[in-house]
């Protein structure tokens, strides 16, 4: 009985294996009659392109290629033209197949994208069946049609020019420009006191040791190679100097974009670098490589669209003897297009050089068309850094400073001090919370409202005999009157009133300004808050630019014009607001102010220039924890602006830190030379 079973059993397991044995059979029978197409095999191979599979592509050869084209020329011919051309999108279309017993021809169509523009073209291409599965009887025509074996095929870069930038008389402020750049040829140096040379090198050019024995040890390096270290400016001649006392060195011309007014410009015009690959995966498909310098910060950035150049590029097929056959695809290069802006260049190196030790902010202006004129931070860093390589000494001392030479002054607010106090006048005027006549009592250095602001005072520095009104106020730069201003005009007049004029409000311009601001908060919240605001202490903070908008109402009897960069032909004003103040009232201020440089009392008469007549008004805000804070630091102002001369300009002046260097005083001299000068 036994015995049965296991016959049974032994017949069954017979029969599955001989099912399994039958279904092996019929998949490979399946198979063999599956057999792919030219078309498919064509296909596949395209596909493989744009994988960059260039192993998978061989597989799909015929064994007559094989043999007669070895593998790693395949495979790096291939690989080089392909990704030479930096082919995408590629696409066929066919049109034909011719077929024979064991052979086949597929003609078709060819689009695709390249560095130099789209390609398209004809093509035939051969086939042999093995096995029943068709392979590529493969030649360099399945590349281009033109493309023989011992002919390749060049990318060459048409190089485009990046956009200059230009002061408003045709000054380049930023532009391709010879700089030189320092190498070794290893043939050349000594080898007696090769290391010495080299830690020479590095010293003069702020780099390191281990970076110079890197480069000289790169593979592509010979005897007679020039092995480039780091560019310098082409006026460092006296660097330049030292460098040529060292064996082996050799220093060559080479175009870089440089920003000849150096410091004086940084923050206005920022700088370009490589570009990232965050940045590169950014702007994907608008044109940039792993090559491209792009605009980091300023104005290089802001306008980086309309400065950037964009290469050209031609794809062309030479014979063995090196000449041309046929250009396959070219793509003109676009230079970037240049900037003119309304600086006046020596205007803004002039300002620099006044106060290139100072952490400070300048803004000059026309007041009647709003043309930016200068726009300067200090302290600063140098674009040309950045531009030519900026080594790591530099950027470690630049990034630690403490006095912060990355941050833009000019795009920042300040508390304003007295040079608020214009400000508050023309409101009252416009308001007829009072007269310019009107006296508010007698001067003195100590004042309260009344006993409900208990050991609360608003004192100033200087008392003087005259009636307590408006121009004595501003020529003595009396803050106890324009507290009692504020007051007459009220928390709510005052506050709207600073809204009209920008106070709170997004200012449009080409580099973004911080908001000038009247309180911390919506409002202010009591009457010795709005006291203090009324000579612009407490919680009032004004941005440079728009302290210039502010005063340019003075000097164009009312209107407060909008600051432009970009330099236009027979420009016309553009107001951010008409009549901001009256007309009656904007010459009632400027006249005071005019008094406070020409009146021997007045604040800024260290300023008075025989031949110009010039309006002004210091400032000098202080800057406590508290009000018994006897260790907190002053901001220095001087607004001012010609009202006669051979030009229109207004110039206002922000400096941090002039506690004990005279407080707003330490910017009168410097700005009196910048008018004698300009």
């Amino acid at each position: 009985m036994k015995k049965k079973q296991n016959n049974k059993k032994s017949k069954i397991i017979l029969f599955f294996i001989l099912i399994l044995i039958i279904g092996i059979l019929l998949l490979c029978f399946v198979r063999k009659k599956s057999t792919n197409t030219p078309e498919s095999t064509l296909t596949t191979y395209m596909s493989y392109i744009l994988e960059q599979n260039y192993e998978g592509m061989y597989e799909l050869l015929s064994s007559k290629t094989k043999q007669e084209v070895e593998k790693e020329t395949y495979l790096s011919r291939n690989k080089n033209i392909y990704e030479g051309i930096e082919i995408s999108d590629l696409n066929i279309h066919v049109v034909k197949t011719n077929k024979k017993e064991k052979t086949a021809e597929v003609i078709y169509q060819v689009t695709m994208q390249t560095v130099a523009g789209e390609i398209n073209f004809s093509n035939t291409s051969y086939f042999t069946k093995e096995d029943e599965d068709y392979k590529l009887d493969w030649s360099s025509n399945d590349i281009f049609p033109e493309l023989e074996n011992n002919y390749k095929v060049r990318v060459e870069t048409i190089e485009a020019d990046r956009g200059k930038i230009l002061a408003r008389n045709g000054t380049i402020l930023a532009g391709k420009q010879t700089a030189s750049q320092v190498g070794f040829v290893p043939g050349k140096m000594n080898s007696d006191t090769k290391e010495q040379d080299i830690a020479k090198v590095a010293e003069l050019l702020d780099i390191s040791s281990e970076s110079i024995h890197s480069s000289l040890s790169a593979s592509y390096v010979g005897e007679d190679t020039f092995v480039p270290l780091r560019t310098i400016r082409k006026t460092e001649q006296a660097l330049k100097n030292q460098l040529l006392e060292i064996k082996g060195i050799k220093i060559i011309d080479t175009e870089e974009r440089i920003y000849p007014l150096g410091e004086a410009t940084s923050h206005l015009l920022g700088y370009i670098q490589g570009i990232s690959q965050e940045e590169l995966k950014e702007k994907k498909g608008e044109g940039y490589n792993e090559y491209s310098k792009i605009g980091k910060s300023g104005l290089e950035k802001i306008y980086e669209n309309r400065l950037r150049a964009i290469d050209g590029a031609e794809i062309y097929i030479i014979n063995g003897e090196g000449e041309k056959i046929k250009t396959i695809a070219k793509k003109e290069a676009k230079n970037g297009e240049d900037i003119k802006l309304t600086i006046d260049s020596n205007l803004q190196e002039a300002l620099y050089e006044q106060f290139k030790e100072d952490k400070s902010a300048h803004v000059a202006m026309n007041p009647k068309t709003g043309e930016i004129l200068a726009l300067v931070s200090t302290p600063t860093f140098d674009s040309n850094d950045f531009s030519l390589g900026m080594t790591t000494n530099k950027w470690n001392a630049l990034s630690q400073d403490e006095e912060k030479p990355f941050y833009n002054r000019y795009l920042a607010s300040y508390a304003p001090g007295s040079s608020m106090k214009p400000i508050t006048g023309a409101i009252g005027l416009n308001l007829g919370s009072f007269t310019k006549e009107e006296s508010f009592g007698t001067s003195t250095n100590k004042w309260q409202k009344d006993n409900s602001w208990g050991d609360f005072y608003i004192s100033t520095l200087t008392t003087y005999a005259g009636e307590q009104n408006l121009n004595n106020a501003l020529v003595y730069s009396d803050n106890i009157y324009f507290a009692k201003a504020a007051l007459k005009i009220g928390i709510e007049n005052f506050v709207k009133s600073l809204k009209e004029l920008g106070f709170k409000q997004k200012i449009e311009f080409v580099q973004e300004m911080e908001s000038s601001s009247y309180a911390n908060s919506d409002t202010i919240t009591s009457e010795k808050q709005l006291a203090n605001s009324g000579y612009g202490q407490a919680e009032m903070l004004v941005n440079p630019i728009h302290m210039a908008m502010l005063y340019s109402s003075f000097a164009n009897e009312g209107d407060m014009v909008m600051p432009y960069l970009e330099y236009k032909e027979n420009s016309t004003s553009t107001y951010y607001k008409k009549q901001a103040f009256n007309k009656e009232t904007a010459n009632t201020i400027k006249d005071s102010l005019i008094q406070v440089v020409e009146n021997p009392n007045g604040t800024a008469h260290s300023v008075k220039i025989d031949g110009l007549t010039i309006a002004g008004k210091t400032g000098t805000a202080e800057i406590k924890a508290s009000k018994d804070d006897t260790q907190g630091t002053e901001i220095g102002w001087f607004d001012s602006f010609l009202v006669n001369g051979k030009r229109e300009m207004l110039i206002i002046s922000m400096v941090e830190d002039v506690k004990e260097r005279g407080g707003s005083h330490y910017l009168l001299d410097k700005i009196k030379t910048i008018y004698e000068e300009i």
